[in-house]
């Protein structure tokens, strides 16, 4: 498929295997010029805005979480550690969801992923308490513990991702 500005380059905005010089952003094609220059001036403002007010109920949404339930002094760091875990599930539904497109077939709004993916899990999953965390239980010479709440949580998240990206194609196939 052409792209549309420039009938001989492929378009590889849906293509898997990027070159190094496309966008990172999947949702702006920096080919297309009024995407690329100033045009794009308010999108990035409007984009910006969301992951903003996003991470706000995010981080908000964290903070509860670590209200609720309290890690007692000394103790292992629960609550951050399911936060992260829980996030990176939900991280995994929303990329398939996105993915897949809305109901019936069409692309999510391209604010959604923004707004949820970045701002609200973004805000929400957390790697500075997590560090901070990890910190605290090096400083408590529990250096076993530090490192188990290390890799547990890398595994953890990165598991959580993939069950929850498999779990949800499992569904949307089912249902299709």
């Amino acid at each position: 498929m052409s792209h549309p500005d420039h009938p001989h380059r492929p378009d590889h905005r849906h293509h898997p295997h990027r070159s190094s010089s496309e966008a990172v952003d999947p949702d702006v094609d920096l080919h297309v010029p009024a995407q690329r220059d100033g045009a794009a001036g308010r999108r990035t403002w409007l984009v910006l805005a969301v992951i903003s007010a996003g991470g706000v109920a995010g981080s908000l949404a964290r903070y509860g979480a670590t209200l609720l339930w309290p890690a007692a002094p000394g103790a292992f760091p629960w609550t951050v550690f399911w936060v992260n875990v829980v996030g990176c599930a939900l991280i995994g539904v929303l990329m398939v969801l996105i993915g897949r497109g809305g109901r019936g077939g069409r692309p999510a709004h391209p604010l959604v992923r923004p707004f949820l993916g970045v701002g609200v899990l973004g805000g929400f999953t957390t790697f500075s308490a997590y560090a901070l965390d990890f910190y605290k239980l090096l400083e408590r010479e529990e250096a076993g513990t530090a490192f188990a709440y290390a890799a547990g949580t890398v595994v953890g998240a990165l598991g959580a991702v993939w069950l929850g990206a498999s779990a949800t194609r499992a569904v949307v196939t089912r249902r299709s």
